[in-house]
This record gives C-alpha cells, sequence and structure tokens, in this order.
C-alpha cells in the first residue's frame, strides 16, 4: 500500500494549490447622496426576504425621497446582484482543475504463455490518477482578471446609482413646482375673483357696462380651469415620484424644498476640472486595469500546460503490483496564442481612446448643461429683479386706479395677465434651473457647492 500513500500525497499537494480570489480594488463612491444607504444583497449570495416597501405619508424632504429611492429601486437591485454573482465568479476563476480518475481493464480473458518468450499472459487493471498543472501563471492572471470584471460591475452599479437620484430628484422638483404653480394659479384665481367683485360693484353702481363684468367673468373662469389643470399636472408628478421607491400610489401629502432660491452657478472652468470624477470617466482606470489583465491572460496561455499521472496497475498473471507515473505536455510547435495576444495589446490601446472619447462625450453633455443652467439662472434672476416687481407695482396701480374709475376694465386685464404670465415664467426659469443643477452634478460626479471649491488632484 505504499503506492497508493504516493498517490494520495501526489494529489493532495495538487489540490492545495488552489487560489484565492483577488481583493477587490475599491469603487469609491461619489460625492452625490453620501451618507444614504443603499440596499445590497447579502455576501453570500441569497435573496434577500420580501418586504413590504414603504411608502411615505406626510411631509417628505428631497433626502427622503432620495434614501427611499436608493433602498427600494429593482434597478440597483439588479446591478447589486451582477456584483454579486461576479465575486462568486472570481472565487471560481482562481480554482484549480479537478483531477481525473481513470480505471484500465486490459488483456481481459487472456492466459498462458506467449508462444515466442514463454512470458505468463493475464488481466492486467490499471487505476490511475491525473492532474492538469497550469503554468504560466494563467489561474492568477484569469482571478485577477475576474476580480476586475467585478471592480467594473461596481461601478456599473455607482454609475445607476447617481441616475437614481438624479432622476429622483428631477421627479421631486417636478412635484415641488407644481405645488408652487398650485399656489400661484390659486393666488391668481383669488386675484381674479377679487378684481370680479370690484367690477360687480361698479357695475352695480351704474358706473361701467355690464359687458365689463363679463368679461372678468369669463377671466375669473378661465382662472379656476388653470387652477384645476395645476391640480391634475400635480397628481401625476407625485404619482411619478412615488413609483421611483417601487409604489404606482402617493400617500404622502407634499414635498418640502426652496424651489424660489436658484442654483449656485460655479463657473464652467471650474466644473469641467470633475469631468474625471464622473463614473463613465472614472471606470476607465479599472477598464484599462482589466485590458492589462486580459493581454497578461493571454500571453501565459501561450505556455504549454503539464498533466501528470499516477496510479497502480495489477500484473495478476504474476501476483503482483507495480506504480505508473507518467507527463504529458503539449508541443507548441503550431499555435502560441500569438494573435490572441495581439488581440488583447489592441484592445489595450483601443481602452485608451475610449477613455479619451468617454471623457470629451461627457465634456460635450456638461456645457449642454450648464448652458441651460446658465440660460434658466439668468433668466430667473432678470424676472425676479426687474420684471416681477414692476409688474406687481403695475397690477396695484391699475386696480387701485380702476376703483377711482381713472381706468378701465381692459387696462386692468392686461396688467393681470402680465403679472401671472411673470409668475409664471419666473417660476418656471427656476425649476430647470434647479433641473439643470441636478443634471450638471450628475455629469461631475460632486455636488455643485464642492464643485466650486474644491480642486481636482492631477488637474
Amino acid at each position: 500500500m505504499r503506492m497508493w500513500g504516493v498517490v494520495a500525497l501526489l494529489v493532495a499537494l495538487l489540490m492545495t494549490v488552489a487560489a484565492r480570489p483577488a481583493a477587490a480594488q475599491a469603487v469609491v463612491p461619489r460625492p452625490l447622496g453620501a451618507g444614504l444607504i443603499v440596499s445590497q444583497p447579502s455576501a453570500d449570495g441569497t435573496a434577500t426576504p420580501s418586504v413590504v416597501l414603504e411608502n411615505p405619508i406626510g411631509q417628505i424632504t428631497l433626502r427622503d425621497a432620495l434614501a427611499l429611492a436608493l433602498r427600494q429601486s429593482p434597478e440597483l437591485a439588479s446591478f447589486a446582484w451582477e456584483i454579486r454573482a461576479r465575486e462568486s465568479a472570481a472565487i471560481q476563476a482562481g480554482r484549480p482543475s479537478n483531477p481525473v480518475a481513470d480505471i484500465l481493464f486490459e488483456d481481459l480473458g487472456a492466459s498462458g504463455r506467449a508462444p515466442d518468450d514463454g512470458r505468463v499472459v493475464g488481466p492486467q487493471t490499471t487505476v490511475q490518477l491525473s492532474q492538469l498543472i497550469e503554468l504560466g501563471g494563467k489561474r492568477a492572471a484569469r482571478r485577477t482578471l475576474a476580480g476586475l470584471d467585478r471592480d467594473l460591475a461596481e461601478w456599473d452599479f455607482e454609475s445607476a446609482r447617481i441616475d437614481v437620484l438624479t432622476r429622483v430628484t428631477a421627479a421631486f422638483l417636478d412635484v415641488l413646482a407644481s405645488q408652487q404653480t398650485l399656489a400661484l394659479a390659486e393666488r391668481n384665481r383669488a386675484l381674479f375673483d377679487q378684481v370680479d367683485q370690484t367690477v360687480r360693484t361698479r357695475v352695480e353702481a351704474g358706473v361701467v357696462s355690464p359687458i365689463e363684468q363679463t368679461k372678468a367673468g369669463v377671466a375669473l373662469a378661465m382662472a379656476r380651469i388653470d387652477a384645476q389643470r395645476a391640480q391634475r399636472s400635480l397628481a401625476a408628478d407625485r404619482t411619478a415620484l412615488a413609483a421611483l421607491w417601487g409604489h404606482s400610489t402617493a400617500l404622502f401629502e407634499s414635498v418640502a424644498g426652496d424651489l424660489l432660491s436658484p442654483p449656485l452657478l460655479p463657473s464652467f472652468d471650474a466644473l469641467v476640472q470633475h469631468v474625471v470624477r464622473n463614473p463613465e470617466v472614472a471606470r476607465w482606470v479599472t477598464e484599462s486595469a482589466r485590458r492589462d489583465a486580459a493581454r497578461a491572460l493571454e500571453s501565459a496561455r501561450g505556455v504549454p500546460d503539464v498533466t501528470v499521472t499516477a496510479g497502480y496497475r495489477r500484473l495478476s498473471e504474476i501476483d503482483s503490483n507495480a506504480i505508473v507515473i507518467g507527463a504529458s505536455i503539449p508541443l507548441p510547435f503550431v499555435d502560441r496564442n500569438r494573435a490572441g495576444v495581439q488581440a488583447a495589446t489592441q484592445r489595450v490601446a483601443q481602452a485608451r481612446e475610449e477613455e479619451r472619447a468617454a471623457r470629451a462625450r461627457i465634456t460635450t453633455l456638461l456645457a449642454a448643461a450648464y448652458r441651460n443652467l446658465a440660460a434658466a439662472h439668468d433668466e430667473a434672476a432678470a424676472l425676479a429683479s426687474s420684471v416681477l416687481p414692476g409688474a406687481r407695482s403695475a397690477f396695484a396701480a391699475v386696480e387701485e386706479g380702476y376703483r377711482l374709475g381713472r381706468f378701465g376694465y381692459l387696462e386692468v386685464l392686461d396688467a393681470q395677465r402680465t403679472l401671472v404670465a411673470a409668475e409664471t415664467q419666473h417660476l418656471r426659469a427656476l425649476a430647470e434651473a434647479h433641473k439643470a443643477a441636478a443634471q450638471v452634478e450628475r455629469l461631475v460626479g460632486v455636488p455643485l457647492a464642492d464643485a466650486a471649491t474644491t480642486p481636482v488632484k492631477g488637474q
């Protein structure tokens, strides 16, 4: 049985070289949404138990909406499962190949002596184990490649996380703007109602024609229609926001936020430095490392592997045992995987160009988003500083003059419409400015306040 001890020792030595997965390269989350918890599957890959998704009531803030979406987004859960799957693949990539057991029966039914030399002929039984030994660092290269694949999945998750933050912010701003629009429509309705009462009083006093009362009634009816339209728009926007955290019905009563304060407007030069922090650009450091690892794996595949064999043979004709030991190796006369290495090298060069293209694309998108932000910011500032004060004072003066008989109803109606249009345009410009700011933050990967004050290393 000494031979079996040798075989067992050989197998044990071969199996102890099982590789461990490479340590993950840290993918640093972007500052957007920092501190908000993202629900992820457990590390062992078991499915998370089904739970009742939270659907808040009362008043919510932007942070509440973002936290809910990150915890309950099915899209993010899908990316998180992909990370877990690639972690398992990285572990599997480090495993050695299994040994192969062979059993061979030879010369069955044979007996007697050979006629030429008189050798005894009888059945033989051979039991052997074979193990492939990978050379050239194939397993280490494969393990490194799988680890980088896992890191790329984490970058994809980071991009999806910021996309969710941006979409939730935009939907939240839509609800906030709809609330402000409804409040403005209600104020305008009250304003038209007040003017209608003034006209009615003057008609009853015989000062003006009843036609003016009809005109005032039409204007009041239009104001009520605008208020109803604003209510329907608010209901639709509330439902759209609730859908982002997994519910088809919105139970919250309102959102709290400061829409009337315009967002910051840093210089474009300060923002463009942070393009490298966008996940779609930052991931190319990992992608380039992955392609280097793929090239290393292709180079390793050009080195032939060795298969070693050890076994036991039973020689029944002479009642004896023997040890079988062997090895085999491919002869790389025809294929040394040179084309595979060349293709991997070309993909390394391709990665550099793709990184440049990604940076150019994000810079172009940033320029467009910044243009929208600057235009909406300037429009809102101009309306707030000059148009709105003038429209409000003009309406107050015309309304007072109408009571005193100095102006006709057409002047009052014109002043009303000018004021309503100015307030509506101001609100729309503020909403567009805040949504453009959210898009800019998505492209630079940091809040506008940080982008304006924090330099980027290496720039």
